[in-house]
């Protein structure tokens, strides 16, 4: 559900006890596994990790004020939800993600990016770090611009 919260930290300290320590171990592999350019920052109501305007003013959207959306966490109302915008319009890195997932023997709640899930024992957080990792900003920046015909 989206907050008014305007830090991650006090997003989560607006948590009930038991999601905010879920929340806390995915954030913690997202923190540790981020590459280098993204900042972690509030946006559409969830904890998010962004391209900052400065790395890429053109904005998301075409939107001058809204940083590119990398990842997202939130606690929605019936679940936690780890949205994998790098995953989303990527065949090639999503085939990898689900075999990755696979072999981890965890089940995947997904859809088009988003990662449901109740706890972060359920998740192959292993996974995650890699996914995480996997898309430098230059490179995430030039996949979105090409998918929206800018190249």
């Amino acid at each position: 559900m989206p907050s008014d919260a305007k830090t991650a930290t006090e997003y989560l300290a607006n948590l009930p006890a038991e999601q905010r320590k879920e929340l806390s171990a995915v954030r913690s592999v997202i923190k540790k596994n981020l590459p280098k350019g993204y900042v972690e920052t509030m946006q559409y109501g969830m904890i998010s990790y962004v391209v900052p305007l400065k790395l890429y003013p053109a904005g998301y959207l075409g939107k001058k004020d809204v940083p590119l959306p990398y990842l997202s966490l939130a606690a929605q109302k019936s679940h936690l939800a780890l949205y994998l915008l790098n995953v989303y319009g990527h065949p090639a890195l999503e085939r990898w993600f689900k075999t990755a997932w696979s072999r981890s023997g965890k089940k995947l709640d997904m859809g088009k990016s988003c990662v449901r899930f109740k706890t972060a024992d359920a998740l192959a957080l292993d996974v995650i770090g890699e996914v995480v990792a996997k898309a430098p900003v230059k490179d995430f920046v030039e996949r979105y611009e090409s998918g929206r015909g800018r190249r």
